[in-house]
């Protein structure tokens, strides 16, 4: 068995050089349909963590009407405290919000600088019990809440979650649309590859058929590589998609600055990086068994 193996790979690995340049296409197509489905998982993997994360601190922000009443803001204030949902309560007043402001945005500070008034409202932030609060009830708080005297407008942070999450489904079914045109083009590629490769040796392998050689041990060679093909091309894809995300990473830093984390921007998943080598194999065997399939 183990003889066998390394006769299959030693010819194919000869093959490949023999027939390198149609090869380097046959790689370079499996590259392709590989490293897009890897964009769009790592994109729709790193949209979940992020959802997760804003999750955890998801919370219903009130913002009040400046010259807001004391009777009204206790009002607001004991409505959100009143509810099961709510874990807690903090006003936060317009001094503090531009603080905060200018410490999230550095770079947009200067614009505040000169303006005598200001611009942002007092609010309170109602932090949630659970990320995974009932929808329903929360918009009924919301809506309850905006209609109150003294209350300018209510943001609830879960509803960008769901959409977030539905972007994430998106671009991963959108990913895997568009993956699997891609992989079966390298398929065929692989097939048309090998087949030439069959055919430069037509005549070894009909000399092995006439001396009764096993119809695998004919195929073996020709699988094999396929297979190394696709092993190729799945790597050189992974190589690809790291070098992409070390790139990206300090651009977005700059960009997204204060927005998200950055750093918790994260390369694909020991398990995904496994399964894409394997399909990246699987999708080369099958050209390399598609292309050996005459003989007999």
């Amino acid at each position: 068995m183990i003889a066998g193996l390394r006769y299959f790979v030693s010819e194919a690995v000869l093959s490949l050089w023999r027939g390198r340049r149609s090869s380097l296409l046959s790689i370079l197509t499996i590259t392709l349909g590989v490293f897009v489905l890897g964009v769009f998982l790592g994109l729709a993997a790193n949209l979940e963590r992020l959802g997760g994360g804003w999750g955890g601190a998801a919370e219903i922000s009130v913002y009040l009407v400046d010259g807001i009443s004391t009777a009204e803001r206790d009002a607001v204030r004991a409505a959100l405290r009143g509810d099961g949902s709510v874990a807690g309560v903090e006003g936060v007043s317009k001094d503090a919000a531009l603080e905060r402001f200018r410490r999230d945005f550095p770079d947009l500070a200067p614009a505040t600088a000169g303006d005598p008034d200001n611009p942002f409202p007092a609010s309170f932030e109602a932090r949630l019990a659970s990320p995974t609060a009932d929808a329903a009830a929360l918009d009924r708080l919301a809506r309850r809440v905006a209609a109150m005297p003294g209350v300018a407008d209510v943001r609830y942070d879960r509803r960008w979650l769901d959409r977030l999450a539905e972007i994430g489904r998106v671009v991963r079914w959108s990913g895997l649309t568009l993956s699997a045109i891609l992989i079966l083009a390298a398929a065929l590629t692989v097939t048309n590859v090998v087949r030439l490769a069959l055919f430069a040796r037509r005549d070894e392998v009909e000399i092995m058929e006439l001396v009764g050689a096993p119809i695998a041990f004919i195929r073996g060679p020709f699988v094999a590589e396929g297979t190394i093909q696709g092993a190729l091309g799945a790597l050189l894809a992974l190589a690809l998609l790291r070098l992409g995300v070390d790139l990206a990473r300090p651009r977005l830093a700059a960009l997204l600055a204060g927005m998200i984390d950055v750093p918790a921007i994260q390369f694909l998943a020991w398990s995904t990086i496994g399964w894409l080598v394997l399909g990246g194999m699987a999708v080369g065997c099958i050209g390399g068994l598609a292309a050996a399939r005459r003989l007999h």
